[in-house]
């Protein structure tokens, strides 16, 4: 016989006027606005492996999965039982089920096994989906899909690690990587002393095989960040006899014998808190020379390059999953006799964050096309140059605010760590510093003005057809243009490459997106500095129709 009394004895009273917990949903099918840019962008094909991945996502053990592994965040285990050094990171089963979950839909290997129009549009989108609902494991999947570029600068590296990167098999071991079913790979740039201004790093490299490409050298030195320790191996840069060089460290010595790879300590960081990073010292640490000596920027610029695209498209993921998570709550919450997403200033809301996430995923996987077609195309190499620094700083700058916003819609319910708001608010400003902060980004797009002034006229271009139908873009295009006639542009750089991405943004809207989208975007956006507050949208929007492009109903 049960021991309780009458539920109405219960300390506690009727739950009433919340909605459910919002999870076992379709994150793709229910996102009318990335479907359509996958589509558009090249990678219709894509759709499916897209539909896939979040239909799993969307289940409410991957969301489960996520909030353990940043509960459970990574632990370092330098030594054994015996005091053996090993500089091991342990995590979570969760953590590691998200890691297999991301390989095995081939979020970092679709760019390169698929050789067809549209491959890294897939991975953009496949990262978008991702990162909705666990942002830490994209760092790892990032440098991997990341390294491919840089490793065929040195054909024989390429030969034996690409088999291993793109086989599509998680293997979290910590063996040989001979041995594994597949690998991952990691980062090791900056220093204390350096951070971006990477040509002050001092770690040094000494030749062991009498130098070159592909030969071993021993490297001493440290790393402030070194993203993801637990990777197989790490493209890292250290000072050789003619300077700055681009060296592979693996975990493992050829002779099967551990590396010396030493942990000092992982990081504790603001957010991003299930994935390691840390800081490590080389001591004597056995490396292989990738490309020439004293080439080691341009060595690994295509790393740089490829992981840009990522910090550009994670945020938008970020956006999006918030402002679903804020209109979810905002249907099932009554104030003053009207669920909140029925009045009119919540509505207006609601709306505008809906607006920048369809203008951010349009301008995102837009650049993600131009990565498809550089290979082939250097008109796209040369615009994916530019615009991919640009967008990758006007989104991260909207982010913050953003995700904050939604997480206002919710009120208290929004500050608490079990709602993801709390998570994706910390994680926020990781993609703005990560591979190049505001200021140095702005600082690569007038080197890239300066050295190919081509891209410019490219992205300008991108944006003409549309100024014709749109009098408040035409207005914008004539600001950029006199702030490039200045010459004062390093002042002017913020407000220059924040005009050239909310430009293409509106080009792109207004080119191809909702009308109602497109018209809200270029009479708030435009011809003066994009609102700092959310909600103040001209009266005769339909901000409703809007809103329900972010409405989503559990399965």
């Amino acid at each position: 016989m049960s021991t309780h009394g009458p539920i109405d004895a219960l300390p506690t009273h009727r739950v009433h006027n919340v909605p459910e917990v919002l999870e076992d949903y379709d994150l793709f099918a229910t996102d009318p606005g990335l479907r359509a840019a996958v589509a558009r962008e090249g990678g219709e094909w894509a759709l499916r492996p897209c539909a896939e991945l979040g239909a799993r996502l969307g289940t409410a053990e991957c969301f489960a999965l996520g909030a353990a592994a940043n509960q459970h965040g990574p632990q370092l285990r330098a030594f054994d039982r015996y005091g053996r050094r090993i500089d091991e990171v342990e995590f979570h089963p969760a953590y590691h089920a998200l890691m297999g979950l991301a390989v095995e839909h081939r979020l970092p290997s679709i760019a390169w096994t698929e050789q067809r129009k549209g491959a890294h549009v897939a991975h953009a989108a496949l990262g978008y989906l991702f990162t909705q609902v666990e942002a830490g494991v994209l760092c790892p999947m990032a440098m991997t899909y990341a390294a491919v570029p840089a490793l065929r600068v040195q054909p024989e590296l390429a030969a034996f690690w690409e088999p291993k990167l793109l086989s599509g098999r998680y293997d979290p071991r910590c063996i040989p990587a001979a041995d594994k079913h597949g690998a991952t790979f990691g980062m090791a740039m900056t220093e204390k002393q350096g951070g971006s201004d990477v040509r002050a790093n001092t770690t040094v490299a000494r030749a062991i095989e009498g130098g070159g490409p592909g030969t071993a050298y021993l490297l001493t030195g440290h790393k402030w960040f070194c993203s993801a320790p637990m990777s197989d191996a790490f493209l890292t840069l250290a000072q050789a006899d003619r300077g700055l060089s681009c060296f592979l460290v693996p975990r493992f010595r050829p002779d099967g014998t551990r590396n010396n790879f030493f942990i000092q300590r992982l990081k504790d960081k603001l957010g991003n808190r299930s994935n390691a990073s840390s800081e490590i010292e080389y001591v004597d640490t056995w490396a292989q020379l990738v490309g020439e000596e004293g080439r080691g920027v341009a060595t690994i610029i295509e790393m740089v390059h490829h992981t840009r695209i990522d910090a550009a498209v994670a945020p938008v993921g970020m956006m999006r999953q918030a402002v679903v998570q804020a209109v979810h709550h905002c249907s099932g919450r009554a104030a003053f006799g009207r669920l909140l997403v029925d009045q009119p200033l919540m509505t207006r809301v609601l709306a505008d964050l809906v607006i920048e996430v369809e203008a951010a995923t349009a301008l995102a996987m837009r650049v993600s096309r131009a990565f498809d077609e550089a290979d082939t195309d250097e008109d796209a190499r040369a615009f994916a140059r530019l615009a991919t620094a640009v967008t990758k700083y006007w989104i991260n700058k909207r982010a913050p605010g953003h995700i904050v916003e939604a997480l206002e819609c919710h009120g208290g319910a929004g500050y608490i760590e079990e709602n993801p708001l709390s998570r994706l608010y910390r994680e926020a400003p990781l993609n703005s510093i990560w591979e190049g902060s505001g200021n140095v980004i702005c600082l690569d797009v007038l080197r890239t003005l300066a050295r190919e002034p081509a891209a410019l006229e490219l992205v300008l271009a991108e944006m003409r057809p549309a100024a014709a139908a749109r009098p408040e873009l035409a207005a914008h295009l004539r600001r950029i243009e006199a702030t490039l006639a200045s010459g004062a542009l390093e002042i002017h750089a913020r407000a220059l490459v924040q005009d050239l991405a909310v430009g293409l943004e509106a080009a792109l809207l207004v080119m191809h997106g909702e009308p109602a989208i497109a018209d809200a975007f270029c009479r708030t956006r435009l011809g003066t500095e994009p609102p700092a507050v959310y909600g103040k949208l001209p009266a005769d929007v339909d901000a409703a129709a809007i809103v329900a492009r972010a409405q989503v109903r559990p399965r």
